[in-house]
């Protein structure tokens, strides 16, 4: 098997993982309903995996979830060995995810400057019929 698809085959799983886990964690700090894994990237020797977490909510209270997650990261490394069959479970290290907020800024950059995706793709499918 090749090892690029072997790897992103045991991050997918990670990702599935973790969100179960997030879901099972009893902190009351954190809002699992709001909690998103967003990208979970496996070091070459996987022995490390940096989770990308998106959050909906303030700047303080993602970098405090953030912060949570990392505080709690035994439970989840124990909780991927349980469930994974690996030689040993990776070290997991939580980052916050920017992606989606990014994208959401350049949005409404473009909707200020007057331009609509949505408007432009509803003029297209008019004109297919």
């Amino acid at each position: 098997m090749n090892p690029e698809y072997r790897r992103s085959m045991i991050e997918s799983e990670l990702q599935k993982l973790l969100s179960e886990a997030v879901t099972m964690l009893r902190d009351p700090r954190i809002k699992k309903e709001f909690v998103t894994i967003s990208k979970v990237f496996l070091s070459k020797d996987k022995r490390y995996a940096d989770v990308y977490v998106s959050f909906l909510g303030s700047e303080e209270e993602r970098k405090e979830t953030v912060e949570l997650l990392n505080k709690a990261k035994g439970f989840f490394r124990t909780y991927v060995a349980k469930n994974l069959r690996l030689f040993t479970a990776p070290e997991i290290r939580f980052y916050e995810d920017k992606g989606i907020e990014s994208s959401i800024r350049v949005n409404k950059l473009l909707k200020e400057m007057g331009y609509d995706a949505l408007k432009d793709l509803e003029k297209e499918g008019e004109e297919e019929e």
